[in-house]
């Protein structure tokens, strides 16, 4: 079968006196594309059939290792009124959502059994007769009454925002409104608009009466709005943040005033308990310190945790008898508790992921922590305050299927490659302790100062038992080094992000993990962009990739302000429109700008045709310059009815993912 081959006709851009031609423009009228998209999904369909056996099998094992039928565990929640409750979600075999519950509870102690179970919201009934569903929303109100819950029943992340009155029927909907919302303790609850650039600039008060009152729009088209609960849940609080700058108000429900104001390059972010004020702030160095302010006074703050280069902290929450406190140092997430001095929770791995859950009420004794490694499945833990002891509540089981999962039959390592400028990189990667060089897979991101966590994945099980790694580039850009790590990799250093993987890959290869022809490698949305530019790059030094979701047509892209989430990403990438050096520098390395006639490895590209994040035109554009400019390239180009994070339903989510590894497998198998 012939690959569909895309009209080419010209549309000329100058800016800055540069001239392109960009023979897919009309790709951005989704009338003249859609023919397109349906081409490249037959294709894909027809090209793929010889990997469906790979896939199936891949896609058994998952389910074969899975609990199924399954119950999350509980979190305790007190009531305005006393009333204590557990609050847990289900998961049914056969099922693709789970539904949510609650039951009395006669301590912290978490049971074994569940009398007096409610059901709050069941999410395979909400879905049913969609194509799509995403719940965004899922708020108990403090007196325990009312839930308010948000759906997306296409993927754009679009969402219907919902009341519930338990034991009744839920209200009309608030239609075309954001993810996320606090209530104000029982009087109303707090939602989030979006412009038509497709950023949250409204926060509005929906009162218990039904009235809507509009508290905040933020004009500055570089910030975003956010909007959540004290930890005493009388106040809400609203922050405002671009990638330099943030400001927070308190919102009492009488009066809303800014805590620290807007100064330029200041970032801060609050918790509040009471009369007292947790401040993470930026002022006394880029990876941040934590201070406490009476919420009166502000401006006098005491300093409880001071800045430490290469220690970035990340979040903290207050309880009464402690503080806890989240940060990452040398690429791992760590928790430390205490008040006026602080005691590190300490793990035995080398690699690990840990996360508090920080949802707790003031008056608890125990925080909720979330563990997991390369090799160990996710844990859950009750962390007591007072002795320091951890109690396990559960560990996720990974079923008996052809064998015991064994965490000794598998080993995960640090590694560091070094970069053309002499900079070391991090790489985590996993393998099963008896194998021997082969296959590998290795992932990247690399923007926004996110990090990669090392964390287990029963598919990524299918992938070591048939003698792969699998590997983790902690390549600047992103955070995993503090925020130095994040500035080496944005803006004018972005190149570094291209370089920093390309060294990780050879790094890899050197070192006997794998081959150049046995190296597949994977990113998505911007770690797509990654993947598209070291394919244009070092096209040699891979064997096959996946690109997700891509953010390939960046340029053209961030020249538009008209498209959502342009003019946010100006502090991320540089302003092109405006800015002559940056405008050369993104037209130096935008994969969809620098496709050109060689050779490249096999490639698999997937998007969401509702996809608000990246464009469908971006993927489709770069695929059809690919097949002109590089005909012998094999591409498959599989697009979903779904937005930037993929299909809905976790069997649908499976077996995406089991055919993403078994075409990369194929594709790496010699």
């Amino acid at each position: 079968m012939q690959p569909p081959v895309a009209p080419r006709r010209t549309s000329r851009r100058v800016i800055h006196g540069d001239v392109f031609d960009d023979p897919y423009a009309w790709m951005r009228d989704p009338d003249e594309l859609a023919g397109y998209l349906e081409a490249e999904a037959a294709y894909c369909l027809a090209e793929t059939a010889d990997i469906a056996g790979l896939a199936d099998e891949i896609y058994s094992e998952v389910l074969g290792r899975t609990l199924q039928t399954d119950l999350s565990v509980p979190n305790y929640v007190t009531h305005d009124d006393g009333r204590a409750f557990w609050y847990y979600a289900r998961t049914t075999a056969g099922l693709e959502y789970p539904a949510f519950y609650r039951a009395p509870a006669s301590s912290r102690d978490v049971p074994g059994e569940f009398p007096g179970e409610e059901l709050l919201l069941d999410a395979n009934a909400e879905a049913d007769g969609h194509g799509f569903f995403a719940l965004g929303t899922l708020d108990i109100s403090p007196d325990g009454n009312q839930l308010a819950y948000s759906v997306d029943y296409s993927g754009d992340e679009h969402y219907d925002l919902y009341f519930l009155t338990l034991g009744g029927r839920p209200s009309e909907p608030i239609t075309d409104v954001a993810a996320g919302g606090a209530w104000l303790g029982n009087t109303g609850y707090c939602y989030l608009r979006t412009d038509a650039a497709w950023r949250t600039d409204r926060v509005f008060f929906h009162s218990r009466d039904g009235a809507d009152t509009l508290l905040h729009h933020e004009t500055d088209e570089r910030f975003w709005l956010s909007v959540d609960e004290s930890r005493d849940r009388r106040r809400v609080i609203i922050t405002a943040g671009s990638k330099n700058t943030s400001e927070c108000w308190l919102f009492d429900g009488a009066a809303m005033r800014s805590f620290w104001g807007r100064r330029e390059s200041v970032e801060y972010e609050l918790e509040v308990l009471g009369d007292d004020a947790y401040i993470l702030h930026n002022l006394d160095g880029p990876d941040f310190a934590l201070a406490r302010a009476s919420v009166a006074d502000p401006t006098s703050y005491h300093t409880l945790i001071g800045h430490v280069p290469g220690t970035r902290l990340l979040g903290v929450s207050a309880y009464d008898s402690a503080l806890v406190v989240s940060y990452r140092r040398e690429g791992l997430t760590r928790v430390a508790v205490g008040k006026d001095g602080f005691t590190e929770i300490e793990w035995d791995e080398p690699l690990f992921t840990l996360e508090a859950d920080g949802a707790e009420d003031p008056g608890t004794d125990r925080i909720r922590l979330t563990y997991q490694s390369l090799v160990t499945p996710e844990q859950v833990f009750d962390y007591m305050l007072e002795t320091g002891e951890k109690v396990l509540l559960k560990q996720r089981p990974v079923l008996d299927y052809n064998g015991v999962y064994r965490r000794g039959d598998y080993v995960q390592e640090r590694l560091w490659a070094t970069s053309p400028d002499g900079t070391q990189v991090p790489i985590s990667l996993v393998r099963r302790a008896d194998t021997k060089p082969g296959g590998c897979l290795l992932y990247g991101y690399g923007a926004y100062e996110i990090s990669i966590s090392p964390s287990f994945s029963i598919l990524r099980l299918s992938l070591l038992d048939r003698g792969y790694s699998y590997a983790i580039a902690h390549v600047r850009g992103g955070g995993e080094l503090g925020r130095a790590w994040y500035e080496g990799g944005r803006m004018a250093a972005k190149p570094n992000t291209f370089a920093d993987f390309t060294a990780c890959a050879r790094h890899l290869v050197a070192a006997g993990y794998t081959t150049a022809d046995r190296l597949a490698i994977a990113g998505g949305s911007a770690g797509g962009l990654l993947i598209g530019a070291v394919l244009n790059q070092t096209p040699a030094a891979f064997g096959a990739a996946h690109a997700a979701v891509p953010f390939v047509d960046a340029l053209n892209t961030i020249l538009d302000p008209s498209l959502p989430l342009t003019v946010t990403e100006w502090e991320e990438w540089g302003d092109p429109l405006h800015d002559p050096q940056i405008y050369r520098l993104m037209k130096s390395y935008t994969p969809y700008e620098n496709v050109r006639p060689q050779h490249y490895p096999p490639l698999l590209v997937t998007a969401g045709i509702n996809d608000t994040r990246v464009e469908i035109t971006e993927p489709a554009k770069w695929v059809a310059a690919l097949r002109h400019a590089a005909p012998e390239t094999q591409i498959h180009f599989k697009v979903e009815g779904a937005g930037h994070s993929g299909v809905s339903g976790r069997y649908a989510a499976w077996r995406d993912a089991a055919f993403e590894l078994a075409w990369l497998i194929a594709h790496t198998t010699v």
